[in-house]
Formats: C-alpha cells, structure tokens, sequence
C-alpha cells in the first residue's frame, strides 16, 4: 500500500456524478501514519463485506477490472457491455482522477453508468463504491462492472465486495508487467491480455508473457483478447455467462 503517493484518506475530494533517501530509524509518526492506515484497510475491509452481502442479496455478478493508464481497459468495458446490452441488464462504475469521459463514452452502451471522481486519490474504495450504488437500480441489474482508476499499485489493497478482480494488460506493456507488479497479479481471479491484434507488430512474446503470469498467479484464468477485432471476447462472454448465471 502506497504512504507517499499523494492519496487522500478523507472523502471530501470525492465526488458521484450518475447520469440515469531512505532512514533506517523508525520515528514516532511512521508508526501512527501506519496505524491509520491499518485502520483505514480495516474500515474499508468492513464496508467492502457489506456490499459484497448487497450483491449476494441481489444476485448481481459483480467484477473489479485493473490496469495501468492506455492499456484499453475502457474499450474492453464498452465491447463488453455493447455485445452483452441484449443478455444481461447491466450497470458501471467508472473510476477517474478528473473528468468524466470514460463514463460518456460508456453511456453509448445503454448500461447504467456512474462517474467517481476521486481528485487526488489513486484508487476506489469501498465506501465509494457503496455511495455509488444509490445511482443504480439494483433490482434491474445482473452485471456490475467496476473499472478502477488506472494504477496498478494502490487499487490492490482495496476490497471492493467484488466477486473477482481482473488484471488486464495491454500488449503493449511488456511481458514481464506481472513480476513488475506482483502484489496486483497475485490478488486477481482473471487475468485478461488485451490489444491481441497488434501483438505482432510490437514483437509481444505470448509465451513468455503467459509464464510470467502463471508464476505470479498460477490459479487465474487467462484470456487473450482484442476489444477491437472481436479476437477472444467469444471465449470472456462464455465465462461471463456462467458467472452470471450460477
């Protein structure tokens, strides 16, 4: 968990728009900003089992989706969504530090959409997503989708109440994001693999990739997709059925 990157611990810069040299003596204030942040994984832990009992209640299949800033996530999502809009009813909640462009675009898919702008905060947490859910009618929702700010550090530390949690890199990004970012990859379900259409041009090692991966996280279910030439989504979209309906 990161102490130093900037992030706010109050929730005033939080806001819900919807649209229907290092020293090895340890002082004092180390330990404190250490306790307030065990408390505040403590907090959000609790808060994240109660929308977890929420989703359970309402039978709502429920993922959290990590990445880094231009790994196609967003474009994932609206794929997604758009080839899902007559199967599922569904709804997402879109993560940004400002503005709300990933939600307008979302919107195109028909899907219920909420905006949390975080300001300086780099990742959701629970109580946002919580506040959040009042902008959503629960009961005419089977699929929640929540896209987390773009950060592969600080959003592993946060328990949504998701069901599963994704990585999902861009081929672009090298083979070896997974042992660059460990504590992200260990925490996910699914792993997804985006922009499968270009990974020959940028010379992306599929194989390396893949066993760099399955160090990190041999148990997670992996997928090899392109959001733009349909490549692997087939394959996501039966995943996603039987999650949905079971």
């Amino acid at each position: 968990m990161c102490t130093n990157c900037g992030c706010s611990v109050t929730p005033q810069n939080v806001t819900i728009h919807s649209h229907h040299h290092h020293e090895k003596h340890h002082s004092h204030h180390d330990h404190q900003t250490l306790d307030i942040h065990r408390s505040i994984l403590a907090k959000n832990d609790h808060l994240a089992y109660h929308n977890r009992e929420l989703f359970r209640e309402k039978n709502i299949y429920v993922f959290n989706i990590l990445s880094s800033p231009g790994s196609g996530k967003t474009t994932f999502i609206e794929k997604t969504l758009t080839d899902l809009n007559s199967t599922y009813k569904s709804a997402v909640i879109v993560g940004d530090l400002a503005t709300d462009n990933d939600a307008q675009r979302l919107r195109r898919s028909q899907a219920q959409v909420v905006q949390i702008t975080t300001g300086d905060i780099c990742h959701l947490e629970a109580e946002m997503i919580n506040n959040s859910l009042a902008q959503i009618d629960l009961d005419n929702c089977q699929l929640l989708i929540i896209e987390n700010v773009g950060n592969l550090v600080c959003p592993s530390a946060y328990d949504l109440g998701e069901h599963e949690r994704i990585a999902l890199l861009s081929v672009t990004e090298g083979e070896d994001k997974p042992l660059k970012y460990p504590t992200l990859f260990k925490s996910a379900n699914v792993v997804i693999i985006n922009k499968m259409d270009i990974a020959e041009v940028v010379e992306f090692n599929q194989d390396l990739a893949l066993e760099n991966i399955k160090k990190i996280v041999p148990h997670a279910k992996i997928f090899l997709v392109s959001s733009r030439s349909s490549e692997g989504m087939e394959d996501w979209y039966n995943y996603l059925q039987q999650k949905i309906t079971n």
